[in-house]
Protein backbone atom coordinates (compact mmCIF):
# COMPACT_ATOMS: atom_id res chain seq x y z
CA UNK A 1 0.00 0.00 0.00
CA UNK A 2 1.23 3.57 -0.58
CA UNK A 3 3.42 5.25 2.05
CA UNK A 4 1.25 7.73 4.05
CA UNK A 5 2.13 10.25 6.78
CA UNK A 6 0.26 13.06 8.43
CA UNK A 7 3.26 15.30 7.82
CA UNK A 8 3.23 14.97 4.05
CA UNK A 9 -0.50 14.98 3.29
CA UNK A 10 -0.03 18.30 1.55
CA UNK A 11 2.53 16.75 -0.85
CA UNK A 12 0.59 14.47 -3.15
CA UNK A 13 3.54 13.58 -5.33
CA UNK A 14 5.66 12.52 -2.38
CA UNK A 15 2.72 10.65 -0.87
CA UNK A 16 2.28 8.70 -4.10
CA UNK A 17 5.85 7.34 -3.98
CA UNK A 18 6.10 3.84 -2.57
CA UNK A 19 9.85 3.09 -1.76
CA UNK A 20 10.77 -0.58 -1.39
CA UNK A 21 11.01 -2.02 2.10
CA UNK A 22 14.70 -2.89 1.65
CA UNK A 23 15.44 0.75 0.84
CA UNK A 24 13.70 1.94 3.97
CA UNK A 25 15.58 -0.61 6.10
CA UNK A 26 18.89 0.39 4.54
CA UNK A 27 18.16 4.06 5.19
CA UNK A 28 17.40 3.31 8.82
CA UNK A 29 20.65 1.32 9.12
CA UNK A 30 22.62 4.23 7.70
CA UNK A 31 20.97 6.63 10.13
CA UNK A 32 21.61 4.35 13.11
CA UNK A 33 25.21 3.74 12.01
CA UNK A 34 25.87 7.44 11.67
CA UNK A 35 24.40 8.04 15.10
CA UNK A 36 26.51 5.29 16.67
CA UNK A 37 29.67 6.54 14.95
CA UNK A 38 28.98 10.09 16.12
CA UNK A 39 28.41 8.84 19.66
CA UNK A 40 31.67 6.87 19.54
CA UNK A 41 33.62 9.82 18.16
CA UNK A 42 32.42 12.23 20.82
CA UNK A 43 31.78 10.00 23.86
CA UNK A 44 34.30 7.10 23.80
CA UNK A 45 37.61 8.06 25.50
CA UNK A 46 41.02 7.54 23.91
CA UNK A 47 44.40 7.66 25.67
CA UNK A 48 46.89 9.62 23.63
CA UNK A 49 50.30 7.98 23.33
CA UNK A 50 53.73 8.89 22.04
CA UNK A 51 55.20 5.82 20.41
CA UNK A 52 58.90 5.06 20.20
CA UNK A 53 61.35 2.23 19.64
CA UNK A 54 64.51 1.46 21.53
CA UNK A 55 66.41 -1.20 23.41
CA UNK A 56 67.06 -2.62 26.85
CA UNK A 57 70.09 -1.09 28.57
CA UNK A 58 71.75 -1.12 31.98
CA UNK A 59 71.21 1.77 34.35
CA UNK A 60 74.54 1.40 36.17
CA UNK A 61 77.56 1.99 33.86
CA UNK A 62 79.36 -0.90 35.59
CA UNK A 63 76.54 -3.25 34.52
CA UNK A 64 77.03 -2.51 30.83
CA UNK A 65 79.09 -4.60 28.45
CA UNK A 66 82.73 -3.64 28.99
CA UNK A 67 86.08 -4.44 27.42
CA UNK A 68 88.82 -6.25 29.31
CA UNK A 69 92.08 -4.70 28.13
CA UNK A 70 95.76 -5.54 28.39
CA UNK A 71 97.53 -3.76 31.24
CA UNK A 72 101.04 -4.12 29.78
CA UNK A 73 102.37 -4.57 26.26
CA UNK A 74 103.43 -8.03 25.20
CA UNK A 75 102.02 -11.25 23.77
CA UNK A 76 99.18 -13.44 25.04
CA UNK A 77 100.76 -16.61 26.32
CA UNK A 78 97.62 -18.36 27.60
CA UNK A 79 93.85 -17.95 27.71
CA UNK A 80 92.06 -19.09 30.86
CA UNK A 81 88.50 -18.64 29.48
CA UNK A 82 86.44 -19.31 26.37
CA UNK A 83 83.45 -17.60 24.82
CA UNK A 84 80.40 -17.97 27.06
CA UNK A 85 82.30 -18.87 30.24
CA UNK A 86 81.08 -17.44 33.53
CA UNK A 87 83.71 -15.67 35.60
CA UNK A 88 83.85 -14.21 39.09
CA UNK A 89 85.58 -11.01 40.10
CA UNK A 90 89.34 -11.64 40.13
CA UNK A 91 89.30 -14.79 37.97
CA UNK A 92 92.19 -14.89 35.46
CA UNK A 93 91.30 -14.26 31.84
CA UNK A 94 94.65 -14.21 30.05
CA UNK A 95 98.36 -14.21 30.74
CA UNK A 96 100.58 -11.75 28.86
CA UNK A 97 104.32 -12.23 28.54
CA UNK A 98 106.85 -9.63 27.53
CA UNK A 99 108.69 -9.89 24.25
CA UNK A 100 111.90 -10.35 26.24
CA UNK A 101 111.59 -13.59 28.23
CA UNK A 102 114.49 -12.57 30.52
CA UNK A 103 113.04 -9.17 31.41
CA UNK A 104 111.86 -10.16 34.88
CA UNK A 105 115.23 -11.73 35.72
CA UNK A 106 117.09 -8.61 34.62
CA UNK A 107 114.73 -6.39 36.58
CA UNK A 108 115.29 -8.50 39.68
CA UNK A 109 119.09 -8.23 39.22
CA UNK A 110 118.81 -4.48 38.71
CA UNK A 111 116.76 -4.17 41.89
CA UNK A 112 119.39 -6.13 43.86
CA UNK A 113 122.09 -3.82 42.50
CA UNK A 114 120.09 -0.73 43.51
CA UNK A 115 119.60 -2.15 47.00
CA UNK A 116 123.36 -2.64 47.28
CA UNK A 117 123.91 0.96 46.17
CA UNK A 118 121.47 2.16 48.81
CA UNK A 119 123.22 0.15 51.51
CA UNK A 120 126.61 1.53 50.47
CA UNK A 121 125.27 5.11 50.39
CA UNK A 122 123.75 4.73 53.85
CA UNK A 123 126.99 3.37 55.26
CA UNK A 124 129.04 6.13 53.62
CA UNK A 125 126.68 8.77 54.95
CA UNK A 126 126.90 7.29 58.45
CA UNK A 127 130.71 7.46 58.33
CA UNK A 128 130.54 11.02 56.98
CA UNK A 129 128.27 12.04 59.84
CA UNK A 130 130.79 10.60 62.30
CA UNK A 131 133.48 12.71 60.61
CA UNK A 132 131.27 15.77 60.97
CA UNK A 133 130.94 15.14 64.70
CA UNK A 134 134.69 14.54 65.10
CA UNK A 135 135.58 17.65 63.07
CA UNK A 136 133.16 19.74 65.10
CA UNK A 137 134.73 18.58 68.36
CA UNK A 138 138.25 19.28 67.09
CA UNK A 139 137.13 22.68 65.86
CA UNK A 140 135.74 23.50 69.29
CA UNK A 141 139.07 22.51 70.89
CA UNK A 142 141.04 24.56 68.37
CA UNK A 143 142.76 21.51 66.90
CA UNK A 144 141.15 21.64 63.40
CA UNK A 145 140.41 24.30 60.85
CA UNK A 146 136.91 25.41 59.96
CA UNK A 147 137.60 24.39 56.36
CA UNK A 148 137.94 20.73 57.40
CA UNK A 149 134.69 20.93 59.34
CA UNK A 150 132.84 22.42 56.33
CA UNK A 151 134.36 19.82 53.98
CA UNK A 152 132.98 17.01 56.17
CA UNK A 153 129.52 18.60 56.04
CA UNK A 154 129.72 18.78 52.25
CA UNK A 155 130.55 15.07 52.13
CA UNK A 156 127.43 14.28 54.22
CA UNK A 157 125.24 16.31 51.83
CA UNK A 158 126.83 14.57 48.84
CA UNK A 159 126.17 11.11 50.29
CA UNK A 160 122.59 12.14 51.18
CA UNK A 161 121.99 13.17 47.54
CA UNK A 162 123.40 9.86 46.27
CA UNK A 163 121.18 7.99 48.71
CA UNK A 164 118.09 9.89 47.51
CA UNK A 165 119.01 9.16 43.88
CA UNK A 166 119.43 5.45 44.62
CA UNK A 167 116.05 5.31 46.37
CA UNK A 168 114.38 7.04 43.42
CA UNK A 169 115.97 4.48 41.12
CA UNK A 170 114.62 1.71 43.34
CA UNK A 171 111.14 3.20 43.08
CA UNK A 172 111.35 3.18 39.29
CA UNK A 173 112.48 -0.44 39.27
CA UNK A 174 109.64 -1.41 41.64
CA UNK A 175 107.10 0.35 39.41
CA UNK A 176 108.38 -1.59 36.40
CA UNK A 177 108.24 -4.84 38.35
CA UNK A 178 104.71 -4.14 39.53
CA UNK A 179 103.58 -3.44 35.99
CA UNK A 180 105.16 -6.64 34.77
CA UNK A 181 103.55 -8.56 37.64
CA UNK A 182 100.18 -7.42 36.23
CA UNK A 183 100.69 -9.68 33.23
CA UNK A 184 97.76 -11.83 34.38
CA UNK A 185 94.59 -10.00 33.31
CA UNK A 186 91.69 -10.68 35.66
CA UNK A 187 87.92 -10.15 35.48
CA UNK A 188 86.89 -6.78 36.93
CA UNK A 189 83.52 -8.17 38.13
CA UNK A 190 81.15 -11.13 37.92
CA UNK A 191 79.78 -11.83 34.46
CA UNK A 192 80.09 -13.88 31.32
CA UNK A 193 82.73 -13.73 28.59
CA UNK A 194 80.88 -12.56 25.50
CA UNK A 195 83.75 -12.64 23.02
CA UNK A 196 87.53 -13.05 22.91
CA UNK A 197 89.98 -11.26 20.67
CA UNK A 198 91.38 -14.45 19.23
CA UNK A 199 93.96 -12.65 17.13
CA UNK A 200 95.68 -11.35 20.24
CA UNK A 201 97.27 -14.73 20.89
CA UNK A 202 99.32 -14.64 17.69
CA UNK A 203 100.17 -10.94 17.58
CA UNK A 204 101.66 -8.36 19.86
CA UNK A 205 99.26 -6.38 22.04
CA UNK A 206 99.72 -2.87 23.34
CA UNK A 207 98.71 -1.59 26.75
CA UNK A 208 94.99 -0.81 26.65
CA UNK A 209 94.19 -3.10 23.72
CA UNK A 210 90.98 -5.14 24.00
CA UNK A 211 91.46 -8.78 24.93
CA UNK A 212 87.88 -9.84 25.70
CA UNK A 213 84.36 -8.47 26.15
CA UNK A 214 82.65 -9.07 29.50
CA UNK A 215 78.87 -8.92 29.93
CA UNK A 216 77.91 -8.48 33.61
CA UNK A 217 75.04 -10.60 34.89
CA UNK A 218 71.87 -9.52 36.73
CA UNK A 219 72.07 -5.83 35.74
CA UNK A 220 69.54 -3.21 36.77
CA UNK A 221 67.71 -2.77 33.46
CA UNK A 222 66.10 0.27 31.90
CA UNK A 223 64.64 0.93 28.46
CA UNK A 224 65.96 3.57 26.08
CA UNK A 225 63.15 4.84 23.86
CA UNK A 226 63.73 7.15 20.90
CA UNK A 227 60.82 9.59 20.68
CA UNK A 228 59.93 12.17 18.04
CA UNK A 229 60.76 15.76 18.94
CA UNK A 230 57.18 16.82 18.20
CA UNK A 231 55.95 15.05 21.35
CA UNK A 232 58.97 15.51 23.62
CA UNK A 233 57.81 18.93 24.87
CA UNK A 234 54.81 17.49 26.73
CA UNK A 235 56.51 14.37 28.15
CA UNK A 236 57.43 14.62 31.82
CA UNK A 237 59.19 12.26 34.27
CA UNK A 238 56.74 9.94 35.99
CA UNK A 239 54.52 9.40 32.94
CA UNK A 240 53.31 5.78 32.57
CA UNK A 241 54.67 3.76 29.66
CA UNK A 242 53.49 0.52 28.07
CA UNK A 243 56.27 -1.71 26.76
CA UNK A 244 56.36 -4.58 24.27
CA UNK A 245 59.64 -6.52 24.42
CA UNK A 246 61.15 -8.25 21.43
CA UNK A 247 60.35 -11.95 21.38
CA UNK A 248 57.54 -11.56 23.94
CA UNK A 249 54.05 -12.08 22.46
CA UNK A 250 51.83 -9.04 23.00
CA UNK A 251 48.66 -7.42 21.66
CA UNK A 252 48.61 -3.65 21.96
CA UNK A 253 45.76 -1.13 21.77
CA UNK A 254 47.49 2.17 22.43
CA UNK A 255 44.28 4.09 23.12
CA UNK A 256 42.79 1.42 25.39
CA UNK A 257 45.61 0.09 27.57
CA UNK A 258 43.24 -2.06 29.64
CA UNK A 259 42.47 -4.19 26.55
CA UNK A 260 46.13 -4.92 25.72
CA UNK A 261 47.75 -8.25 26.59
CA UNK A 262 51.39 -9.21 27.05
CA UNK A 263 52.41 -5.63 27.81
CA UNK A 264 54.57 -4.44 30.70
CA UNK A 265 54.42 -1.21 32.66
CA UNK A 266 57.12 1.39 33.09
CA UNK A 267 57.45 5.06 33.86
CA UNK A 268 59.55 7.84 32.41
CA UNK A 269 62.73 8.29 34.43
CA UNK A 270 64.39 11.11 32.49
CA UNK A 271 64.51 12.81 29.10
CA UNK A 272 67.72 13.83 27.37
CA UNK A 273 68.08 17.61 27.04
CA UNK A 274 69.39 17.34 23.47
CA UNK A 275 68.55 15.20 20.46
CA UNK A 276 70.55 12.31 19.11
CA UNK A 277 72.25 12.38 15.71
CA UNK A 278 69.04 10.96 14.20
CA UNK A 279 66.99 13.89 15.45
CA UNK A 280 65.13 11.77 18.01
CA UNK A 281 65.22 12.29 21.77
CA UNK A 282 66.21 9.52 24.19
CA UNK A 283 63.73 8.79 26.98
CA UNK A 284 64.82 6.50 29.82
CA UNK A 285 62.07 4.23 31.17
CA UNK A 286 62.30 2.33 34.45
CA UNK A 287 59.98 -0.40 35.82
CA UNK A 288 56.72 0.86 37.33
CA UNK A 289 56.63 0.16 41.09
CA UNK A 290 53.78 -2.09 42.18
CA UNK A 291 53.18 -3.49 38.70
CA UNK A 292 54.04 -6.80 37.06
CA UNK A 293 57.87 -7.08 36.92
CA UNK A 294 59.59 -7.18 33.58
CA UNK A 295 60.56 -10.59 32.14
CA UNK A 296 63.66 -12.24 33.52
CA UNK A 297 67.05 -11.49 32.00
CA UNK A 298 67.05 -14.95 30.42
CA UNK A 299 64.14 -13.81 28.22
CA UNK A 300 64.80 -10.09 27.80
CA UNK A 301 68.52 -9.41 27.72
CA UNK A 302 70.57 -6.26 27.32
CA UNK A 303 70.29 -4.91 23.80
CA UNK A 304 66.88 -6.48 23.10
CA UNK A 305 64.57 -4.34 20.98
CA UNK A 306 61.58 -2.67 22.64
CA UNK A 307 58.53 -0.78 21.48
CA UNK A 308 56.99 1.67 23.90
CA UNK A 309 53.94 3.89 24.17
CA UNK A 310 54.15 6.81 26.59
CA UNK A 311 50.63 7.49 27.87
CA UNK A 312 49.48 11.09 27.86
CA UNK A 313 46.07 12.81 28.17
CA UNK A 314 42.67 11.13 27.68
CA UNK A 315 40.60 12.67 24.86
CA UNK A 316 37.71 11.60 22.64
CA UNK A 317 38.28 9.46 19.58
CA UNK A 318 36.96 12.24 17.34
CA UNK A 319 39.47 14.72 18.67
CA UNK A 320 42.31 12.20 18.26
CA UNK A 321 41.36 11.54 14.62
CA UNK A 322 41.21 15.27 13.99
CA UNK A 323 44.64 15.69 15.60
CA UNK A 324 46.17 12.89 13.56
CA UNK A 325 44.72 14.24 10.29
CA UNK A 326 46.17 17.68 11.02
CA UNK A 327 49.49 16.30 12.31
CA UNK A 328 49.17 18.24 15.57
CA UNK A 329 51.22 17.46 18.70
CA UNK A 330 49.83 15.73 21.75
CA UNK A 331 47.35 17.49 24.01
CA UNK A 332 48.94 19.90 26.47
CA UNK A 333 48.06 19.80 30.14
CA UNK A 334 45.25 21.97 31.32
CA UNK A 335 46.11 24.81 33.72
CA UNK A 336 46.44 23.47 37.25
CA UNK A 337 47.25 19.90 36.11
CA UNK A 338 50.99 20.34 35.62
CA UNK A 339 51.78 17.98 38.49
CA UNK A 340 49.20 15.34 37.61
CA UNK A 341 50.81 11.89 37.66
CA UNK A 342 54.16 13.27 38.85
CA UNK A 343 55.41 13.22 42.42
CA UNK A 344 55.45 16.83 43.71
CA UNK A 345 58.69 18.45 44.71
CA UNK A 346 59.27 18.81 48.45
CA UNK A 347 58.25 22.15 49.90
CA UNK A 348 60.95 23.98 51.78
CA UNK A 349 59.71 26.37 54.45
CA UNK A 350 61.83 29.41 55.10
CA UNK A 351 61.68 30.99 58.50
CA UNK A 352 61.08 34.73 58.43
Amino acid sequence: MPFRSDHIVHFPTLASICPPRATRVFAWLIAVTLSVVAAILFLVPWVQTSAGTGQVAALDPEDRVQDVTALVPGRVERWFVRDGDRVRRGDPIARIVDNDPNLLARLAAERAQVLAEIAAAEQAMAVAQIDVGRSGQLLAEGLAARRDYEASQIKVADHRAKLAEARAKLSRVDVTLNRQSAQTVRAPRDGRIQSINAGAGATLVAAGERLATLAPEAPVRIVELMVDGRDIAVIRPGRPVRLAFEGWPAIQFSGWPSVAHGMFDGRVRSIDPSAQATGLFRVLVEPMPGKLPWPDTDYVRLGAKVRGWIQMETVSIGYELWRQLNDFPLEFRRPGDETKGVAPDPVVKVKK
